[in-house]
C-alpha cells in the first residue's frame, strides 16, 4: 500500500466496528496498513490483529464519548459509521427520535469531542450517510430525515472545520448488502466492495464518496458541479468575508 494513502500508518477510529460496513471499514483500514484502529461498538468484541483496540462505546451516551476520549491518545481519521434504520411510517415520533440521536447527534457529538485529536494530526472525519439523505426512502422516513439532517451537518462542519486543518467526507451509499437492507428485494452492495470505495475517495480527497452502483448512477455525473456544491463552496466563501 501506498504511503500516500491517508489510512497508511495512521490511527483510525470507526464507530459500529463489530458488524456490516463497520467491520468491513475495519478489515480494509487494517489492509492498507493502518498502524492502530480503534474499533467502538455497544457490544463488546474481540479481534486477533494486535493493530486493533475495541471499544464500548454508545454514541449517544456522552460518559461514554468522554471515556473514549481518554482511552485514544491521538487520532488521524475518525469514521462515524454507525447507525439506525426503523422501519415504519412518519408518525413514530419515538423512532423518529431514536433515529435522530444515533444518526445526527451522535456523529455530531463524535466529531466535536474528538476536534482537538484531529486539529493535532490534521485529520480527517468520514461520516457515512445514504442516498436518502437527498431523496427520502418512504417505508425508513425517520431514518431519511435524520440522514439529511447529518447530512446538512457535515457541509457545515466542513466549512467549519477546514481551517483547523481538518478534512469532512460525506459518505452517500445506496443499498449494501448488510442487516440493515438486508431484507430489501432489490440489488445491494457487498459491504466490503463499499469499504474499499469509501477509503478510495479519501485518498482522492472527494468530498461526497459515492461507494457503489447505485450512488454512482445517481450521481456521478451532475453531483460536482451540480446547484448543491455550486452552493456549498458559495456558502464557504463568506467564511472569509464574516472575519
Amino acid at each position: 500500500m501506498s504511503t500516500k494513502d491517508p489510512i497508511y500508518d495512521r490511527s483510525v477510529l470507526i464507530t459500529g466496528a463489530n458488524r456490516g460496513l463497520g467491520r468491513s471499514l475495519l478489515e480494509e483500514a487494517l489492509s492498507r496498513g493502518a498502524r492502530r484502529v480503534y474499533a467502538a461498538s455497544r457490544q463488546p468484541f474481540d479481534h486477533p490483529d494486535q493493530r486493533v483496540t475495541p471499544l464500548l462505546l454508545d454514541i449517544t451516551d456522552a460518559a461514554q464519548i468522554e471515556a473514549a476520549v481518554k482511552n485514544v491518545e491521538e487520532l488521524d481519521v475518525l469514521v462515524n459509521n454507525a447507525g439506525l434504520v426503523v422501519y415504519g411510517d412518519v408518525g413514530d415520533r419515538a423512532a423518529l427520535e431514536r433515529q435522530i440521536a444515533v444518526n445526527l447527534f451522535g456523529p455530531y457529538a463524535m466529531t466535536l469531542a474528538f476536534q482537538d485529536r484531529l486539529t493535532a494530526s490534521g485529520g480527517i472525519v468520514v461520516n457515512v450517510l445514504s442516498l436518502a439523505a437527498i431523496a427520502p426512502v418512504p417505508n425508513a422516513p425517520g431514518y431519511s430525515i435524520s440522514k439529511a439532517a447529518a447530512f446538512s451537518m457535515t457541509q457545515a462542519l466542513r466549512m467549519l472545520l477546514a481551517d483547523h486543518g481538518i478534512r469532512v467526507h460525506a459518505v452517500l451509499s445506496g443499498p449494501l448488502d448488510t442487516d440493515m437492507a438486508r431484507d430489501l428485494p432489490i440489488e445491494k452492495t457487498a459491504p466490503q466492495d463499499a469499504a474499499r470505495a469509501i477509503f478510495d475517495g479519501v485518498a482522492a480527497g472527494t468530498e461526497e464518496i459515492l461507494p457503489d452502483p447505485w450512488a454512482v448512477a445517481a450521481l456521478a455525473a451532475t453531483w460536482p458541479d451540480g446547484p448543491v456544491k455550486t452552493l456549498e463552496r458559495d456558502n464557504a466563501a463568506l467564511l472569509a468575508l464574516m472575519r
